[in-house]
């Protein structure tokens, strides 16, 4: 089973490599081709996609793995389609980033939702649609203003969209598990925005109660009616994150002692509630089944009877085996994060309460005296007395507000005292993490010191980079000495968190500039032949632990260096194309090897299918359909520039990079906001063009049907968004990184205007 996944990462990995690489490539707006080249070589690219999918579905030349590649290959081509239509926004262009490129792309890849009812063509399709909406409501580079009402109205639609598309998947209309969850949290999320009483403060109050009666709700549902153990978590988050915001309203509006008491009470319930329903939710999935219900002949098989797994019967739950399992990590990670708000609004009440309450002259010292001696209490109370999960909570508290008060003191010695109790608070604790993060605040109160010691120098970036320099030092240091000093339970994570610092430290200083001539140089140099060398040697001598950590930062510090800084989106295009091609090789040859050693069986069992052998006809009308829509863009657009009438704009550029389609400027006209419109509502209008100085045209009114327009008048199509009016002209594509020059060099616009008023942006220039 793992080496049968394995193969199937591989092969996914090397296509989504090939994928990224073809959308790097038309990114960079490679000057070599010319547009029609373009628009041929991305049809040809669906056309591609498509027809290996076709062919795996006919032919065994992967054995096991051909209907896994042909519904692979078959999304593949609905992500060209995409790519294609980016494209000729590109070469025409248009819609950068705006919601008319993600709302075409969605026609067709709803569509194959429909006819194969494949969880990638779901998740593609969901996240599209999201990208419409909220590209609709909140164009890139254009500020929209709206009312309080207007604003709930757009959160709302998010969350109608979203529970209708959880109600579909809950009832089993779409069997789609990543969607059902997917559509919960958004949906969650959408509420809890409508509650926003800064944003909102004419609606956020009253939405408070729906959004209450929506997490109730919810816990009914998923305990007394349809029980699932995923969802029950996720209710327990939203829950937790409603409660959350609204304490952080609480504190802005009514910060005072008495509140920062009820926020320690607060974290205590939040805390023990935390406790509380996971030990809940584990006595659910421990519950004996009753008598008579258990039926399922397959017990072995994935999807096991819910009433074995819960004792409810199956009509009233969705609990599986797969969501078991899934629910464990989910629990914890939620769990993680609920413990972890607690933390930090503990930290923020008891910060608040000492401010307030205390009259003396230096509060901080008041702060660090509760802190400490909060943080000897928890390491001196034996571990058999006092929960480890009140234990660490208050620890990490104290290890905070001690953090914040030696800051706020600035006195040297009161850090080294907070040092030293934070180095017997690191040999008190259990656990991996929890030694992760009191050494973390061990570095932070070493940085803290260094800087106390050295901000009177003159130059900040030297003495700065002197405290990364040094830091690294200590932690090489202890991490060398782990090799030497006695055998002990922490040792080994004493040795993982220093070379994890370690490492950090000197990444970091491979950023600096020179300190002494060619120290940039000689830093990043003997970063890489340490991290090279470390990789090698761990590897080799079978350290895991190690070796992951030096493998990564050996690949963050490649990434920084030589590919984001230094390479274009063409090189990337041809090194991703590469990896992948090297990719799809050795995963080909592996999964050659296991087909002679018989070990593919699991596919004939799984009964994997080819989407493209069961519904051909009508995946082909998809295809042509979105074929046709490339052909009727690319005749349309350029039928306007062969006899589309010509005129002259006055512009203002800027550079930013689009989401798909690399770099472009967006371009604002003088005749984007011509006149006051403030009592014109938003939507659709015409706008009157007339020549003026050097040939360059002006808006001179409104067209109202049956006006007359004179000689050498056109009428340009625009919509009025609140604040300027969008003729949908505002973007032109460039290649990497030339926006610099022509946001300093580019003056004017030249358009192609159709009789209908509709417009294509033609060139920019200086003159």
């Amino acid at each position: 089973m793992l080496r049968f996944n394995a193969i199937r990462t591989g092969y996914l990995l090397g296509i989504s490599l090939v994928l990224a690489a073809i959308i790097y490539f038309f990114a960079s707006n490679w000057g070599g081709l010319d547009r029609t080249a373009k628009i041929v070589l991305a049809a040809a690219l669906i056309v591609l996609f498509y027809g290996l999918s076709f062919v795996f579905a006919r032919i065994r030349a992967i054995p096991g793995q051909q209907a896994f590649l042909s519904n692979i290959f078959l999304v593949a081509g609905c992500i060209a389609f995409g790519v294609c239509v980016a494209l000729l926004g590109q070469i025409y262009n248009s819609h950068a980033d705006s919601y008319g490129l993600f709302l075409i792309w969605s026609v067709p890849a709803l569509l194959l939702s429909w006819i194969t009812r494949y969880n990638p063509f779901y998740m593609l399709s969901y996240v599209l649609i999201h990208l419409a909406l909220w590209l609709y409501f909140y164009p890139t580079m254009q500020s929209t203003p709206y009312s309080e009402l207007e604003s709930l109205s757009i959160a709302g639609v998010f969350a109608l969209v979203n529970l209708m598309l959880f109600l579909l998947t809950l009832l089993h209309r779409l069997n789609s598990g990543p969607l059902k969850y997917m559509s919960f949290i958004v949906f969650h999320i959408a509420v809890l925005t409508m509650t926003n009483s800064f944003a909102l403060d004419g609606y956020g109050l009253v939405m408070n109660i729906p959004c209450i009666a929506v997490i109730a709700i919810g816990f009914y549902v998923f305990i007394k009616v349809r029980l699932s153990k995923t969802l029950l978590t996720l209710n327990a988050l939203a829950a937790s994150a409603f409660a959350v915001f609204k304490f952080i309203e609480l504190a802005e509006a009514y910060s005072s002692s008495l509140f920062f008491v009820f926020g320690l009470i607060f974290v205590a319930l939040l805390l023990a509630g935390n406790v509380w329903f996971f030990r809940y939710l584990n006595r659910l999935g421990k519950t004996p089944p009753e008598a008579g219900e258990i039926s399922n002949e397959n017990k072995g098989d994935i999807a096991k009877s819910d009433t074995e797994t819960t004792g409810i019967s199956t009509s009233k739950t969705e609990t599986t085996v797969p969501e078991e399992r899934s629910s464990e990590w989910i629990s914890k990670t939620v769990s993680r994060v609920i413990k972890v708000v607690g933390v930090l609004i503990g930290s923020i009440s008891l910060i608040g309460l000492i401010n307030i309450s205390t009259n003396v002259n230096h509060t901080e010292y008041v702060l660090l005296g509760v802190s400490l001696l909060l943080m000897i209490s928890m390491i001196v109370i034996p571990e058999s007395k006092l929960d480890s999960v009140i234990r660490y909570t208050l620890l990490t508290i104290s290890y905070i507000t001690g953090w914040v008060a030696i800051l706020w003191s600035d006195m040297t010695l009161l850090s080294v005292l907070f040092l030293i109790v934070s180095i017997v608070g690191w040999f008190r604790s259990k656990g991996k993490r929890q030694l992760f993060f009191t050494y973390t605040f061990v570095n932070l109160n070493l940085a803290t010191i260094l800087f106390q010691q050295f901000q009177e120098w003159d130059s900040w970036n030297w003495s700065f980079e002197y405290i990364i320099l040094s830091l690294f030092l200590v932690n090489a240091v202890l991490y060398a000495a782990s090799y030497f000093i006695p055998k002990m339970e922490s040792r080994k994570h004493l040795r993982d968190s220093s070379l994890f610092f370690s490492l950090l430290f000197i990444l970091w200083a491979t950023f600096f500039e020179d300190v002494i001539p060619h120290s940039y140089v000689l830093i990043n140099i003997l970063y890489f032949v340490i991290v090279t060398g470390m990789v090698f040697a761990f590897i080799r001598l079978k350290q895991r632990s190690e070796a992951i950590t030096s493998v990564a930062f050996w690949f963050i510090f490649i990434g920084f260096k030589y590919y984001d800084l230094l390479w274009t989106l063409l090189y990337k295009s041809f090194t991703l194309a590469l990896l992948g091609v090297i990719a799809l090789g050795i995963t080909w040859w592996a999964d050659r090897r296991m087909a002679h050693s018989g070990k593919t069986a699991f596919d004939a069992d799984h009964r994997s299918f080819s989407f493209m052998r069961l519904s051909p006809l009508l995946i082909a009308v998809v295809i042509v359909l979105q074929l046709g829509v490339i052909g009727y863009q690319t005749v349309r657009s350029e039928s306007l520039l062969a006899t589309g009438a010509s005129i002259k704009l006055k512009l203002a550029p800027v550079d930013p990079r689009s989401l798909l389609q690399g770099d472009y400027v967006m371009l604002n006209y003088d005749i984007s906001t011509p006149f006051s419109l403030d009592n014109w509502n938003r939507g659709k209008l015409k706008v009157v063009l007339t020549p003026g100085s050097q040939g360059v045209y002006i808006a001179d009114r409104l067209y109202q049907d049956g006006d007359k327009l004179a000689n050498h008048e056109v009428i340009l199509n625009g919509q009025w968004n609140g604040s300027r009016i969008q003729y949908g002209i505002e973007n032109y594509f460039i290649p990497e990184g030339t926006g610099r020059n022509v946001e300093q060099n580019a003056h004017y616009a030249y358009i192609r205007v159709s009789q209908n008023g509709d417009a294509l942006l033609e060139r920019l220039s200086d003159s």
